[in-house]
């Protein structure tokens, strides 16, 4: 046998691990603005434990099988309808050369010691990994992570003192009570009730004790619907009776809010809990019933508040680390967790350079069948949790029959997250007592699962057996529990006829702001030319020594500083720069999310430079004047669409006081978070009276790049404004979409979203060649000043009197069409830019039209197909509102947004030029 020698002890522990925070190499060792390098997270094993490991190897063999397979043979499942037999041959003794009356050390376990028979390591091993808690663990990166993990679970009981077992029962008893009263009252109301998965109660109680005592101020919740309105009554202070007014089909708000409303299992709450005198405020955040993509948005709010408190990557002196103060908390469903591909997509932003939060807490509840489907039928993968692995975060599987093992669940997630700021599974296992609500027969699809269900006891009930069998309470007690809280229930639902809904909204640090008024506002959002010309000089400036590209020296800086200098053509890129930079020394912080956004999908913006030598980043406008207070976070993000929309829509929820935009690498692209539009950015304020004020940059035009790079589906955010056919807009509209044609138009917008005393979501209809177009520029006098963002630009060209033709354009096309009119000389058209198209500019279009009173035909002309772009919004406005027929000059109706061949686009061109210009007379 070949001996140890202590030569080879430090080799053993000095093997290269693979360090996290190596893979952010590119985005500045140093850091930049929202993004500090994490610091390596590593200790070695103590040299006595690798010796003790190597002289005992066969039994550490087995030691650490049953911590990579013990899982498998635990008895996490609470209903069991399959009665697997659960044999594990990784953990039997011969497949390591062992019999049960070998001498081993149980020193190898953390917490134990002394030679003893194989069989008591197993006794302890299938204690401690094959209970009805277990573990997934020894796949993490890092040696740290894995030995701390086995040292948690092995070395600690987590022991619950008496009362805490009582303060549990009553959770569990009021969640039993709450349901079985809402069964009675209402009968016939969808209510996705906790039954089956009451210890999720347990699990929120745990956490508020455990972040009370961390110094955590805050924890932002994103939950789904199965238990929520449990967990909103029993804990988040939410009164009964406001759910109960909910149920009874009243609105959730004042008559002043003039809201949409929302389902009660979508309603959110704030609450301050007290624990030893240290206060926690927990938020939980609507949600949709796109279930999972409350996630991205719980992140987004919880990093905006980190911003806020100056914390981790936004601390001044790193003194901080993310999730310091705030904690982001999700809670999903199982089906959905596996099923919906946001969730893979928010999980690799856990650790992604400005989109950490310092590892979120997650809850799979997992009812073991999603609606119909049982669960081995929705997933590729053994566990609900399985997607953890990918990020390489641990996973703690826990039977929900079990309320004091979810308390150790519990803390060791908590723990682990703060430990090492890293994203945390808990797989806690239930089940759902009625179908995907209670109105619904799951014994149509599952009738052997909800034998089982309908035949075995409840959770609350089983843990009071427990509790009274030791003692602890007694059967009247438990009854007395439950009585006591259902009286109080009763006394709620009394109350509802009395009950006026609470303003809830355009509070904290939302006060000041208010909803959008119902009329027509003009903002001045001009800027002191001096201080312009500093922002746009400090804009393309750099340290010295910093290795410039030689391109973008030649070109960006130098055309820049000449163009600034002369003060005549500023381009769009110069435009955005004056923009926020302008914002940055008024104290604002703006956040530009997106593929690729630092240089810019179109190699126009360059906000973000690259040393050529070292790879360090430089920020220019981050570096205006040494006393700004506000600050530009480039953030070039995953290629990602739902998720990282989602973030954003949750940063600027949270921030009402700074400009948070994402853009799309093509505007096209934007159609993978359909979600986060259609359930957020449109509908958020009707439903919840939540105002947001994200900007959408998306790029747009047809200029031969085919379907995918053409159009950003104009229609379809028109379609989901709430936008009047028959009456006047206001400032009101759910969502302000507008299609620029000029940089200094562009640049109010931007001033003008963060300016004003409300907030709207502003989905840009942004450029690709107008970046350059040598026409699309502006004066400096443009952005000076008493200017504002024109909804309607007028023709400088034409004669009133002379002109027989009207022709509406929006967007890139007016310069087409412009360049086509001049060259053929054309001197009875007036051309109209829409520069606005929700709100409707009609005050605007008013004005303009008076001028031509001559004029007897108006044409819509437009590049998009005419089922698409603004066509079919524009039509009966301009009809109803302006008395005026309008035709339509364009592409015909199309499958494809675009065509894919040369020949056939150019054709079109010619086509959509000549027809508003020549063929409508």
């Amino acid at each position: 046998m070949i001996g140890f020698s202590k030569v080879g002890v430090r080799q053993l522990t000095k093997r290269k691990e693979y360090r996290s925070y190596e893979r952010y190499k590119y985005h500045s060792g140093v850091g930049v603005f929202g993004h500090r390098p994490r610091e390596a997270n590593e200790s070695d094993i103590p040299e006595s434990v690798i010796v003790k490991r190597y002289e005992n190897c066969r039994a550490q063999q087995l030691v650490n099988a049953y911590r990579t397979y013990g899982h498998l043979k635990a008895s996490i499942d609470n209903v069991d309808y399959r009665n697997e037999k659960r044999t594990v041959k990784e953990l039997e003794l011969a497949k390591y050369g062992l019999t049960s009356e070998d001498s081993v050390d149980l020193g190898l376990l953390y917490g134990y010691s002394g030679k003893q028979p194989a069989k008591n390591l197993v006794e302890q091993l299938e204690k401690i990994y094959c209970g009805p808690i277990s573990y997934e663990f020894l796949y993490l990166e890092t040696e740290t992570e894995r030995e701390w993990f086995a040292q948690r679970i092995e070395s600690s009981t987590d022991s619950v003192e008496n009362n805490q077992k009582i303060e549990i029962l009553k959770e569990l008893l009021h969640s039993q009570a709450w349901d079985k009263f809402l069964s009675v009252k209402y009968p016939t109301v969808k209510r996705y009730c906790g039954e089956g998965a009451e210890s999720l109660l347990t699990f929120f109680s745990t956490l508020f004790g455990l972040t009370t005592s961390e110094g955590v101020q805050q924890v932002v919740l994103g939950m789904a619907h199965r238990g929520k309105l449990n967990v909103l009554s029993g804990l988040l202070k939410c009164p009964p009776v406001k759910i109960f007014h909910k149920f009874s089909g009243r609105p959730e708000f004042p008559d002043e809010a003039n809201a949409a409303c929302d389902i009660s299992t979508h309603l959110s709450a704030s609450a301050d809990i007290t624990i030893n005198n240290r206060t926690v405020r927990f938020s939980l955040l609507n949600n949709p019933s796109h279930l999972e993509a409350a996630n991205p948005v719980s992140m987004g709010k919880t990093r905006s508040k980190q911003l806020k408190l100056k914390e981790g990557d936004y601390s001044l002196d790193g003194s901080s680390r993310m999730g310091d103060k705030v904690l982001n908390v999700q809670v999903h469903g199982d089906a959905a967790f596996t099923g919906q591909g946001i969730n893979q997509e928010t999980l690799m932003l856990s650790q992604a350079p400005h989109f950490d939060v310092g590892g979120s807490l997650h809850v799979v509840v997992n009812n073991q069948v999603g609606f119909t489907l049982p669960g081995e039928r929705g997933r590729s993968c053994r566990y609900v949790t399985d997607l953890a692995k990918a990020i390489s975060v641990p996973v703690v599987h826990v039977n929900g029959d079990y309320p004091e093992l979810v308390v150790k669940a519990t803390n060791i997630a908590f723990e682990y997250q703060r430990r090492f700021r890293k994203d945390v599974f808990i797989d806690y296992n239930c089940f759902r007592r009625w179908g995907h609500n209670e109105l619904d027969d799951p014994t149509f699809t599952n009738p052997l699962l909800y034998k089982l269900i309908h035949n075995r006891k409840s959770i609350p009930d089983l843990y009071a057996e427990r509790l009274i069998a030791e003692g602890v309470v007694s059967e009247a007690d438990v009854n007395k529990i439950s009585n006591e809280y259902t009286k109080y229930l009763q006394t709620q639902f009394e109350a509802v006829s009395s009950y006026t809904p609470e303003v809830t909204y355009y509070q904290d640090q939302w006060t000041g702001m208010s909803a959008a008024p119902k009329a027509v506002e003009t903002w001045d959002t001009g800027v002191n030319t001096d201080l312009l010309k500093q922002v746009g000089f400090a804009s393309v400036s750099a340290p010295n020594g910093f290795n410039v590209h030689s391109h973008l020296a030649k070109t960006h800086v130098k055309n820049r500083l000449n163009k600034l200098s002369d003060g005549k053509e500023l381009d769009w890129a110069t435009a955005e720069a004056l923009a926020f930079g302008s914002l940055l020394m008024e104290g604002r912080h703006v956040r530009l999310s997106g593929e690729d956004v630092g240089r810019g999908t179109f190699s126009h913006r360059h906000v973000m430079l690259v040393d050529q030598e070292t790879e360090q980043i430089h920020i220019p406008l981050n570096h205006i004047h040494e006393e700004q207070k506000g600050f530009l976070e480039v953030v070039n993000s995953i290629l990602s669409e739902e998720a990282v929309l989602g973030f954003e829509y949750g940063m600027a929820y949270d921030s009402p006081d700074n400009l948070c935009i994402w853009e799309a690498q093509f505007g096209d692209f934007y159609n993978g978070a359909q979600i986060i539009v259609d359930t957020y950015i449109a509908s958020g304020e009707a439903k919840w009276v939540r105002s947001n004020g994200l900007v959408m940059l998306l790029p747009h035009g047809y200029d031969g790049a085919a379907s995918e790079h053409s159009s950003c589906r104009l229609e379809r955010f028109l379609q989901l404004t709430d936008s009047a056919e028959t009456t006047p807009d206001s400032e009101a509209v759910c969502m302000h979409v507008v299609n620029p044609t000029t940089p200094a138009q562009y640049f109010h917008l931007l001033r003008r979203q963060v300016i004003r005393n409300y907030r709207k979501p502003l989905i840009v209809v942004a450029p690709k060649l107008l970046l350059r177009l040598a026409d699309a520029v502006s004066p400096l006098s443009d952005f000076a000043p008493g200017t504002h963002f024109k909804p309607v630009i007028g023709d400088t060209v034409a004669e009133p009197l002379k002109v027989k033709r009207v022709i509406l354009v929006s967007g890139k096309h007016y310069y087409e069409l412009h360049k086509e009119r001049m060259r053929a000389n054309i001197d009875d058209v007036a051309i109209l830019r829409v520069e606005s198209l929700s709100p409707f500019p009609l005050q605007a279009l008013q004005k303009e039209l008076e001028k031509y009173s001559n004029a007897r035909k108006f044409i819509w002309s437009q590049e998009e197909h005419r089922n698409m772009g603004a066509w079919t919004f524009v039509k009966p406005r301009f009809e109803n509102l302006l008395g005026r027929r309008l035709t339509y000059a364009g592409r015909a109706e199309a499958a494809t947004p675009a065509v894919g061949a040369a020949t056939l686009h150019r054709a079109e061109v010619e086509h959509v030029l000549r027809e508003p210009l020549y063929n409508i007379k």
